[in-house]
């Protein structure tokens, strides 16, 4: 009987033994798993994270002491005399059984709650750190610089970072379309850092090749005004959030300029003399363009025959109407005696050949503009001054 009893006792212990060294395998699978969960939530939370990991190390501790305490009732129970009574034995046994259970379910209570504490405490330090997404929005574009050859854009895109620490700029994508058509797209890579509760204002530059626009598409003509469509994309790298893209658009209208026509029509002496004369040449400009020019400045060059009579430059500012044709007079001294036979023939009521080159600096509303003017191979006339002060053509059919 003796026998009996001791050998269900080694069974009872084995049991037990098996159901501490659960307990302990669960503890130590589950705290560490738990932990490192905690610090990958709290990642800008080091403190917290590192008292956390702290707290459960003590638990573990203290549970594990408890668990191989040698005033266990396991082995109370391993120290009992061949005097005791079975039935005590077995009912301490199963008290202690019931014991075990009750700790078990308070102790995952006890986890429950800690990790319920602990998400709690994680979202408001996430409020109270203030992550959030950027935002970013088209704050202007301009036009610094256009010619016949291409047309420069600059956007700028302001760039809000609401979190507490810097973000980089990855990449930025653009793309700029006609009508549904593109015009033309890239990429600019490491774009730069926008910092912690700040804004930054991003600068994208793009060139418009006219040749390339004009040779893609033919029904883009020269003098004319095309709609447009910028889209942009920002990718930003934010904690917590990750790459996040950011995508803008903005519209407008972009020109296709092309140069004014110029035609010398007449030139009016207002002195002459071999070693000088000043004269008045008349010239005629015609806007091919969809929109209105300012005329600021003139600069050119006049051959009569092929021989260069000097430099002129504009008096007066004027304006040229879109699709419309305007006048200005310029002012030039020359001596006629390096003219040649063609100041002659002039004077002598004929018309002589001219080649006038230069340039013209204009306000448009796209921003300002350096335009060439040239005409070879034109004909011009003289106009005179009479004695009396009245004037005349000298050869108006011509």
């Amino acid at each position: 009987m003796l026998f009996f009893i001791n050998h269900n006792k080694r069974s009872e212990e084995k049991k037990k033994k098996k159901k501490k060294n659960k307990q302990k395998m669960k503890i130590y699978k589950e705290g560490p798993l738990f932990a490192v969960t905690v610090c990958i939530v709290f990642t800008s939370s080091f403190s917290l994270a590192f008292l956390f990991l702290h707290f459960i190390s003590k638990s573990h501790l203290l549970l594990y002491i408890h668990l191989h305490s040698p005033s266990s009732s396991v082995c109370s129970t391993l120290g009992m005399s061949s005097s005791d009574k079975p039935e005590v034995v077995d009912k301490e046994v199963k008290e202690k059984g019931h014991k075990e259970e009750d700790k078990d379910e308070e102790k995952g209570g006890f986890i429950d709650k800690v990790k319920d504490f602990i998400q709690d405490i994680g979202e408001k330090i996430e409020g109270a750190i203030g992550f959030g997404k950027p935002t970013a929005d088209v704050a202007g574009i301009h036009i610094p610089h256009i010619d016949l050859k291409k047309l420069d854009i600059v956007v700028d895109v302001l760039v809000t970072n609401p979190n507490p620490i810097p973000i980089p700029l990855i990449d930025i994508n653009y793309l700029i379309e006609s009508d549904g058509r593109k015009l033309i797209s890239g990429l600019i890579p490491d774009a730069g850092t926008i910092h912690a509760h700040g804004s930054e204002t991003v600068k994208i530059p793009v060139s418009l090749i006219y040749d390339d626009i004009k040779d893609t598409y033919d029904d883009i003509k020269p003098g004319s005004i095309i709609p447009y469509r910028i889209k942009v994309d920002l990718i930003v790298d934010v904690p917590i959030f990750g790459r996040l893209t950011l995508p803008l658009e903005k519209t407008g209208e972009i020109p296709i300029p092309y140069k004014p026509d110029v035609d010398l029509e007449k030139i009016r002496f207002q002195k002459f003399s071999i070693e000088e004369t000043v004269a008045v040449l008349h010239l005629k400009l015609e806007n091919k363009n969809d929109f209105d020019l300012g005329l600021n400045a003139l600069e050119c060059e006049i051959w009569l025959s092929d021989v260069s009579i000097g430099n002129a430059e504009l008096g007066d500012p004027t304006k040229l109407d879109k699709n419309g044709i305007g006048f200005v007079d310029i002012p030039i001294t020359f001596r006629p005696k390096d003219c040649g036979s063609a100041l002659w023939d002039m004077i002598r009521g004929r018309g002589t050949g001219y080649t006038i080159k230069g340039d013209i600096n204009v306000d448009s509303p796209f921003g300002p503009m350096k335009l060439p003017i040239s005409r070879e191979g034109g004909t011009t006339r003289l106009k005179k001054n009479k004695e009396d002060g009245e004037e005349e053509d000298d050869d108006d059919e011509d």
